[in-house]
């Protein structure tokens, strides 16, 4: 009888311990699932030879989407022109906002733009900051890059982007007309800067400083992106940034200094990613070391959320 009631009792725990692992794991499942909750939708703005995706299987932000919708985000990605002018990007940008706001009756929108897709956000910003609740700048090209004044000065160069430009548009259905010339010209150093004096919200007050505007007219900025140009040897595209980050004379990722990313609230300059890991390209071959791309997605839509956005 006493050997039956200590067997019972340590069923007993058993079921208790089994109940307790039960509940717990379900309220972190519960907590996982509403992580990246923002209460406005993210919107992904793509950068320079960009796009939403290309057929079913080929997509600009690699796994992203899917990503922050696992974990309870609403995610649309837009589709801008490939190449042209921030402000012809911005406005095309804006009209699908505006759709956007429409379909899910939400007041605002978190743009999160890459690379030139970064300035193409802050324009929407700058006209419209009532549609806005925050401008992420992911990898961005806020004060120009050292690339685009090398090959927007070659006019051979610009032909082969424009025609590249052309050809991702037609596959993935865009329909808008590129201009690379015009994108490389506003992604210079000097371009750049006259575009921020026309939009310098989240700007630093100069170049390298960590002083930019967390929130203007309403509008809260931040930034993150990388600083290694070779992350992962089975990545071909790797091997080509390292040869374009020679033409910077500082820290960069391949495509743009870690100075020209920060904007705003600056998350950080210096993750182990380069240009192309930040959107978790190509097909996922990022860097072996942590954080993930994907990691840090997911951190900043919980960021967003947990400021009540």
């Amino acid at each position: 009888m006493h050997v039956k009631n200590k067997a019972g009792k340590a069923l007993g725990l058993c079921a208790l311990a089994l109940t307790a692992i039960t509940s717990l794991s379900a309220a972190a499942q519960a907590q996982a699932q509403g992580y990246t909750e923002t209460r406005y939708p993210l919107v992904l703005v793509h950068g320079l030879a960009g796009y939403d995706n290309i057929g079913p299987l080929i997509h600009y932000f690699n796994g992203v989407p899917e990503t922050l919708e696992r974990y309870g985000a609403s995610v649309h990605v837009v589709q801008v022109a490939a190449s042209n002018a921030t402000e012809i990007r911005g406005e095309q940008l804006l009209a699908q906002v505006e759709d956007i706001l429409a379909i899910t009756g939400a007041e605002k929108v978190h743009l999160i733009g890459h690379s030139h897709g970064s300035m193409t956000a802050r324009y929407v910003a700058g006209v419209r900051p009532e549609l806005v609740a925050s401008v992420t700048s992911a990898g961005g090209v806020n004060w120009g890059s050292a690339m685009a004044d090398v090959l927007g000065s070659s006019r051979a160069t610009m032909g082969l982007v424009n025609a590249f430009s052309s050809i991702i548009d037609a596959l993935s259905g865009g329909g808008y007309e590129q201009d690379a010339q015009a994108a490389a010209s506003q992604m210079s150093t000097a371009g750049a800067l006259a575009f921020n004096r026309d939009f310098p919200a989240g700007i630093p007050s100069r170049y390298c400083a960590n002083d930019g505007a967390h929130e203007v007219n309403g509008v809260r900025y931040y930034s993150w992106g990388g600083d290694r140009q070779l992350t992962n040897v089975l990545d071909l595209t790797d091997s080509m940034l390292l040869i374009t980050g020679q033409w910077f004379g500082e820290p960069n990722d391949g495509v743009v200094s870690v100075c020209s990313q920060k904007l705003g609230n600056i998350i950080s300059v210096n993750y182990p990613m380069n240009h192309l890991d930040v959107n978790n390209q190509v097909a996922g071959l990022v860097g072996l070391g942590l954080p993930h791309p994907l990691t840090v997605w997911r951190q900043h839509a919980n960021r967003l959320r947990n400021a009540g956005m």
